[in-house]
């Protein structure tokens, strides 16, 4: 159903019974029709086939079914590269950059200008670097020095390079897949303005997201798949965030959740006087057995680096983590030097990058799950198959992960449920104290549901809990109290009932008032991230 306020214009590409089975079939009959110069908006929950479907129009999967045509002739691309070449580029979570080179490098490695025709390979630098800020230029990289290596770059600006890179040369189609996860509102802001000039040349986009008020911004028609079908498209205008949810995971979610009756006990975590350098400055709190507590922030404020240090992955400079050895007994200092420590104590992180710090994509569920637990599954020191996937399958069953069973690739799994298996390791430890650092970034709102259900019967467990959270309203719907770091800083921590979104949001920003910082840094441009 395409919006008539869309209709005149010229069709780029469209797709006509597309799907793709591996295992089990994640796409079936999926039919689209992209116009020129319009945003369409894909979404649906994390499994749904969103990036497969994008996988395949930019010649990273061929489909087993269905057929595709671009500017009215047929197109199948072989590869990424032919689909390119043909004006159809995508801009992934997964970042295509190589960290070793310098930011103009990867912005034109398939094609270095030469110093000339005897230049014997010798790269013209004079022009790279002319070519590499007028590229930048376009997605607000002006500051930026070219000859930067990428891998000195923070998250967001590597995500504005890849986008940079994509729009060099003719660019037809292009697919954004969670474009913003790691950008700053101002960042965000830049890219709406690239995306409102691509429009007007004229160029096709997907853009991805599971943040809808991001889509009701900048797309004029939405396509929502749900297992693998395009079960509704429509024109933005016509359907609200509530129901497009609806639509993406058949069912109503409210506003509110329901974790369960907890009865909270004594402290069973007790962190004093924690340091390192200005990222944490003698950060104090406890939490109590059956107790989720947030720690809510602005980005770069010490939350993450806070989380490292009660797991062991950062020395401290000072201060100490407690425990309490039983029920009710009073948290006693434990030390907590590595995170190997931190295991045999008890204490879990689930950690912000997934993909690079959680998981081992190449390898299936079973060996994920049983990494940290090989003694429960181990035979004289050899792993038994049967153990590691009893194992991985009742982890499955218990975190609704969606799978072909123990045996599937992890790097095939959604990012919701690869998420899932993070967590799943951690309850197969049985660990008491669970550090969740963003744990439903870049996962569908019905993978949130999940995750926040489940961490209602882990604090109806008994277990205490600590979640970091860049989105308020997160923090607000599943926590007992919320602590503030603001500039390395706890300023202030708060009790369900008692707080407000202005009033967190002014502890966020406390620790910053009276320095140059907040007019120089990119907190004031971070604000968004809060939610």
């Amino acid at each position: 159903m395409d919006s008539t306020d869309q209709s005149a214009l010229p069709v780029v590409l469209s797709v006509s019974g597309l799907g793709k089975t591996y295992a089990e079939p994640v796409l079936a009959d999926v039919s689209l029709t992209l116009r020129a110069g319009e945003v369409l908006a894909l979404t649906g929950e994390n499994g749904a086939g969103k990036s497969t479907l994008s996988k395949i129009v930019g010649g990273l999967v061929e489909p087993s079914t269905g057929t595709m045509r671009l500017a009215g002739a047929p197109y199948a691309p072989a590869s990424r590269t032919e689909a390119e070449a043909l004006g159809v580029r995508m801009v992934m979570q997964e970042l295509n950059l190589l960290p070793t080179l310098s930011v103009a490098e990867n912005l034109f490695l398939n094609r270095l200008p030469r110093a000339g025709a005897f230049s014997f390979g010798w790269i013209d630098r004079r022009r790279l670097r002319e070519n590499a800020r007028e590229a930048m230029a376009q997605v607000g990289l002006d500051a930026i020095d070219p000859d930067t290596l990428v891998g000195e770059l923070g998250i967001g600006h590597q995500q504005m390079v890849e986008i940079a890179r994509n729009l060099i040369d003719d660019c037809r189609v292009l697919i954004l897949d969670e474009p913003t996860a790691m950008l700053t509102a101002r960042e965000v802001d830049l890219l709406f303005e690239q995306i409102e000039r691509l429009k007007a040349r004229g160029v096709a986009l997907v853009y991805i997201s599971h943040r809808l008020e991001e889509l009701a911004r900048v797309a004029e028609r939405v396509a929502v798949l749900r297992d693998g079908r395009l079960v509704h498209v429509d024109a933005m205008a016509n359907l609200t965030s509530d129901e497009i949810v609806t639509w993406m995971v058949g069912r109503e979610l409210g506003e509110h959740i329901d974790l369960g009756e907890r009865n909270l006990g004594a402290p069973l975590l007790k962190v004093e006087r924690l340091a390192r350098g200005s990222a944490v400055r003698d950060v104090s709190f406890e939490v109590r057995a059956g107790e989720i507590f947030g720690i809510s922030g602005l980005i770069g404020a010490g939350r993450t680096e806070l989380m490292r240090l009660i797991y062991g992955a950062d020395r401290k400079d000072g201060g100490s983590v407690s425990l309490a050895a039983t029920p009710g007994a009073p948290p006693t200092p434990v030390a907590i030097d590595s995170p190997a420590d931190a295991v045999r104590a008890g204490i879990a992180l689930i950690t912000e990058d997934r993909k690079g710090e959680g998981l081992l994509l190449p390898q299936p569920i079973a060996a994920n799950v049983s990494l940290g637990n090989l003694r429960s599954v181990a035979r004289h020191g050899v792993v038994d198959a049967m153990r590691e996937n009893a194992l991985a399958q009742k982890q499955i069953d218990a975190m609704r992960i969606r799978s072909s069973g123990p045996g599937q690739i992890v790097g095939e799994l959604s990012g919701g449920n690869q998420q899932k298996v993070v967590i799943g390791r951690s309850l197969a430890r049985e660990c008491r104290v669970l550090l969740f650092d963003e744990p439903t970034r870049g996962i569908d709102v019905g993978a949130k549901f999940d995750i926040y259900g489940l961490m209602g019967a882990l604090a109806r467990d008994g277990r205490a809990l600590v979640v970091v959270s860049s989105d308020l309203r997160e923090l607000m719907l599943i926590c007992d109290r919320i602590g503030v770091m603001s500039a390395g800083s706890l300023t202030g921590v708060f009790e369900r009932g008692s707080w407000t979104q202005d009033a967190l949001l002014a502890a966020a920003f406390a620790g910053y008032r009276g320095r140059d910082a907040l007019l120089h840094s990119p907190v004031s441009n971070e604000a968004g991230s809060l939610g």
